[in-house]
């Protein structure tokens, strides 16, 4: 591999939505993004949205015809991130050592807008794009095809700060050739693993890192030895493996998800025993208990320090995509403690949803 590639980072993140008036309302007044740019070439193939907020820049993409990729992925998937996209100085040595790592191309290397990309397949239908930046450019750049607007929006300030990790669900006996995948085409790196289950059901997860640290996969695939649950209700109803969060990285937790539902943002609940239990698990030292409880907030920790997370309640039709909130004092892991408390609360969701005979 080319050191061109070991250097590549996220850039951003591309939503395909069917309106994308909504999806940006959305993130601007419930989580305090700006929109930063709009697209401008052929208007009649789609509209894009960038949007920002501390380092992180997410694109909303809306199909206006049916021709282009949004459509189809949209009827298939409803909303959901189709793209993500890595900043790289040198596309076409990245998507070189990518295909010849593994990766089927999808979009050989081609200037456009001034800039130079290339695209691969992911898992799924979501792709990774390769945009040529130089070294030295700053983080927060639009996407290609996107061109800077007066700021709209960002009345408030969620403190949002950064793209923590990407949480991906993968069909059975998919995750280890998905981790595979990013080992051997980009590069990353395997640094977590956990298997564990709840009474009946269970899945497994790996977490891969790209070498900058600053682009995260938590990959996660059902147990086939248990019962089917949320993860495989996840692939039947988003029709196959994709994105289920993001996770963002917020300077002050406590404060972020007070803004946050100041601003109509609902989040799972936790059960009062988990806040009950946690001194005996976690001897919290960044924010105390009683808020924790008060707001649903999880805590956990690892050898390197503490962690604090919580997740968004669905408002995706299929319920097939959330976000979380998470800051971290050190700690360089996801949460172990708290992925059985956050299945459990979704189960709580998924069973609650479901008609009562």
């Amino acid at each position: 591999m080319t050191d061109a590639l070991h250097l590549a980072g996220l850039d951003h993140v591309e939503f395909y939505v069917a309106d994308s008036d909504a999806m940006t309302e959305h993130m601007v007044a419930g989580y305090g993004f700006e929109v930063a740019g709009r697209s401008t070439a052929d208007p009649t193939s789609h509209r894009t949205v960038a949007l920002r907020q501390g380092g992180i820049v997410l694109a909303v993409t809306q199909g206006l015809s049916d021709e282009h990729p949004a459509s189809a992925f949209v009827r298939a998937h409803g909303d959901g991130v189709a793209n993500i996209v890595f900043r790289t100085p040198d596309v076409r040595a990245a998507f070189a050592d990518a295909v010849a790592g593994g990766a089927r191309p999808l979009a050989a290397p081609a200037e456009a807008h001034g800039t130079t990309t290339a695209a691969i397949e992911a898992f799924g239908d979501v792709r990774h794009t390769f945009v040529e930046r130089s070294a030295g450019d700053p983080p927060g750049l639009l996407p290609p095809g996107v061109e800077p607007v007066r700021t709209e929006g960002g009345a408030f300030a969620a403190g949002l700060r950064a793209m923590d990790h990407i949480a991906v669900l993968v069909e059975a006996g998919r995750l280890k050739e998905t981790v595979a995948f990013y080992e051997s085409a980009l590069g990353f790196r395997m640094i977590f693993e956990e298997r564990f289950s709840v009474g009946t059901q269970g899945m497994n997860s790996q977490v891969v890192q790209n070498r900058a640290g600053d682009a995260t996969f938590t990959i996660i695939e059902p147990d086939q030895d248990c019962e089917p649950g949320q993860i495989d209700d996840f692939v039947e109803s988003h029709g196959g493996a994709g994105v289920q969060h993001l996770a963002f990285l917020a300077d002050d937790i406590v404060r972020a998800v007070r803004t946050l539902q100041d601003h109509g943002v609902e989040f799972l609940t936790t059960p009062g025993t988990y806040y009950d239990l946690l001194p005996s698990r976690v001897d919290i030292v960044e924010h105390p208990l009683a808020q924790l409880r008060e707001l649903g907030i999880l805590a956990d920790s690892d050898h390197a320090g503490q962690l604090f997370q919580i997740f968004t309640r669905s408002t995706h039709p299929r319920k097939t995509f959330f976000l979380e909130i998470i800051e971290r004092h050190g700690a360089e892991t996801f949460g172990r403690g708290n992925v059985r408390a956050l299945y459990e609360a979704v189960e709580l969701e998924r069973t609650n949803a479901e008609p009562r005979p």
